[in-house]
């Protein structure tokens, strides 16, 4: 990716996406021991970053490609993004969802247009129907996270970040698929080579940073996080370029991501999701890195669950 093929990705999805505020608090700031300036994708459309990719990602299809529609297995917030990004380039999204998918997600991909397929709550059942459509429809498979067109997507929104604020230090996501964290660190390094590029995960799911460590994707055994979003795994495709650019990854307690959460909710007045809390819950977890930086943060998204909030 070159700079200007990247300026020109950009203005291409312009017409998908919002171009979402940067926010900033003086208190914030206080408890963190450094400035930080939060990227508000929970203000994106449909809720999350993940517009970005699925808007990209569609509108690198052929004409004859975008006839046959594009299909995902997804029982979140990708799922709501290749609908409405479907639905606004006028091709059809076939997403596949577990039978454990919150009602209210379910719902919210049918009101962005997308034809919802149930299947068990498996990954193996998940790629079985999603390969079915495929085969049946002609549709393009799109992945959440390990795919390059919505890697490349997801960094727009760092590109976004640095023309607002171009003297940042570091830049910090939250990682999960490491699709945001490929596609941030791969702009980064493009727009803003000395700006470094951190990543939070949680403890209890921290397959990312046991992997960054390793060299090798690596697996994990539990799922039992607050941070629901993030309980996705590295793929081939992102890996290399988070093991090229990416700093370091810090890990939080579920304790550390709640609080980080409620510190954003009470003190900036704005609805994030837990997976978001947890790249701010690392910063203020390693004031010490981060004193008196400029640090951006990626807020990934805002699509919380009001019946199952964790305080």
């Amino acid at each position: 990716m070159t700079k200007s093929s990247y300026l020109a990705l950009h203005e291409k999805i312009k017409p998908y996406i919002h171009w979402t505020p940067v926010l900033t608090s003086g208190l914030v700031n206080d408890v963190a021991n450094c400035q930080l300036f939060l990227k508000c994708e929970n203000f994106q459309k449909m809720g999350a970053f993940k517009m970005r990719g699925a808007a990209n990602a569609i509108l690198q299809l052929s004409d004859s490609e975008k006839a046959k529609g594009v299909v995902t297995h997804s029982s979140g917030n990708f799922a709501q993004a290749l609908s409405l990004a479907a639905k606004a380039q006028g091709v059809k999204a076939y997403i596949v969802m577990p039978t454990s998918a919150p009602k209210v997600k379910v719902e919210a991909v049918k009101g962005y247009g997308g034809e919802v397929i149930m299947c068990p709550p498996t990954l193996k059942d998940r790629e079985e129907a999603a390969n079915k459509i495929q085969k049946e429809k002609g549709a393009t498979f799109i992945h959440p996270s390990n795919d390059d067109d919505v890697i490349h997507g997801q960094g727009t929104a760092t590109i976004e970040l640095l023309n607002d604020h171009p003297d940042l230090d570091a830049i910090i996501t939250p990682v999960g698929g490491g699709g945001l964290l490929a596609g941030t660190a791969l702009a980064a390094s493009i727009f803003a080579p000395n700006c470094k590029v951190y990543a939070g995960e949680p403890e209890n799911v921290n397959d990312a940073y046991r992997s960054f460590l390793s060299g090798e994707i690596e697996d994990n055994e539990a799922s039992n996080t607050v941070a629901d979003g993030l309980k996705t795994q590295l793929g081939d495709r992102n890996f290399p370029l988070i093991k090229e650019h990416v700093e370091s990854i810090i890990t939080v307690s579920e304790d550390e991501i709640i609080e980080a959460m409620k510190l954003i909710w009470s003190r900036m007045k704005i609805v994030i999701e837990p997976s978001s809390a947890v790249a701010v819950a690392a910063v203020i977890k390693r004031k010490d890195l981060f004193k008196n930086q400029k640090v951006g943060v990626i807020v990934s998204g805002g699509n919380v669950d009001f019946d199952n909030l964790p305080f």
